[in-house]
């Protein structure tokens, strides 16, 4: 039995080279919250909803395209669905969204305000996209995930239990959020990096290459986690910092400010870090941190190294010049304050 009819009006859509005529429908048969005789939206044939369960297509919304309408999904508003995408199971797109392409938004999941998923991309569980964010490519949303705001997931990114994508942020490449993480204001995790547990990507940080930030991290500022570092636990990297290489940073560790933490890092402490500038003929930052052999590794411009190879090359280029000196005291300095304990 059929539990729609065309009503004989009729309204004209333009998308790039396609014109589609559509068609008001109306309901023959009470289904759900449906009543006999209620008007519905705007479908441009039989197959862009389907007459079993109960779905339903109503206020000013459209489908149209090979695009479907099939469960018990429900799309109103301004909302639209073309091309080959598909709205199913209990899933709602409302407002003034939009699911294109082939696309596929199921289960219990919601679209709604000016939110846009398209491309080959995913929605589903109880995933919530809203706002102006978008989800397309091949990216997929799931379990109890949010992306509103401006957010962006997208290429092959996922995103999935209860995580959060907000604000201005980008989820994108083969990057993976996922567990308590949010990712917001103009944030970025991109590459084949990972964002998971109760880890939190905000500011205008970035996480990227096959990067990995999980526990209660937080990444924040100007920072950026890249390359294969891993931090995790309660660290917390932030302001201009860096974080590259084979780096790991975790327990209560604070890389922050210019620091530049890399190669062979292990910092687990506060104290396993040290800033110092602008020092030296480059007047720049010096960064010195505790490595994976419990001793003292630094970064000064090109170099990177150990302790008593960068007093060598000191000396090699500036011979006991005033240069000189103020990079020795900033050795015995580093000395004296970083804690080289190991690691329990």
């Amino acid at each position: 039995m059929k539990k729609y009819e065309f009503t004989g009006e009729t309204k004209r859509v333009e998308l790039w080279n396609r014109t589609a005529t559509l068609h008001r429908i109306k309901a023959t048969v009470e289904f759900g919250f449906v009543k006999v005789g209620e008007l519905g939206g705007w479908i441009e044939k039989e197959e862009n909803l389907s007459h079993e369960g109960k779905a339903w297509v109503c206020g000013d919304a459209k489908v149209w395209g090979n695009a479907k309408v099939c469960g018990d999904a429900k799309v109103w508003g301004n909302a639209e669905v073309w091309g080959n995408a598909k709205v199913c199971g209990d899933a709602k797109v409302w407002g003034n969204a939009k699911v294109c392409g082939d696309a596929e938004v199921c289960g219990d999941a919601k679209v709604w305000g000016n939110a846009k998923v398209c491309g080959d991309a995913k929605v589903w569980g109880n995933a919530k996209v809203c706002g102006d964010a978008e989800v397309c490519g091949d990216a997929e949303v799931w379990g109890n995930t949010k992306v509103w705001g401006n957010a962006e997931v997208w290429g092959n990114a996922k995103v999935w239990g209860n995580a959060e994508v907000c604000g201005d942020a980008k989820v994108c490449g083969d990057a993976k959020v996922w567990g308590n993480a949010e990712v917001c204001g103009d944030a970025k995790v991109w590459g084949n990096a990972e964002v998971c547990g109760d880890a939190e990507v905000w500011g205008n940080a970035e996480v990227c290459g096959d990067a990995k930030v999980w526990g209660n991290a937080k990444v924040c500022g100007d920072a950026e986690v890249c390359g294969d570092a891993k931090v995790w636990g309660n660290a917390k990297v932030c302001g201009d910092a860096k974080v590259w290489g084979n780096a790991k940073v975790c327990g209560d560790a604070k890389v922050w400010g210019n620091a530049k933490v890399c190669g062979d890092a292990e910092v687990f402490l506060a104290s396993h870090v040290l800033v110092m500038g602008s020092v030296g003929s480059r007047n720049d930052f010096t960064t010195f941190f505790r490595d994976k052999d419990n001793e003292i590794t630094v970064k000064c411009g090109c170099f990177l190294g150990k302790i008593d190879k960068f007093l060598e090359k000191v000396t090699q280029t500036h011979g006991n010049n005033k240069y000189a000196l103020v990079y020795r005291a900033a050795v015995e300095v580093a000395k004296l304050q970083i804690e080289l304990t190991e690691r329990k």
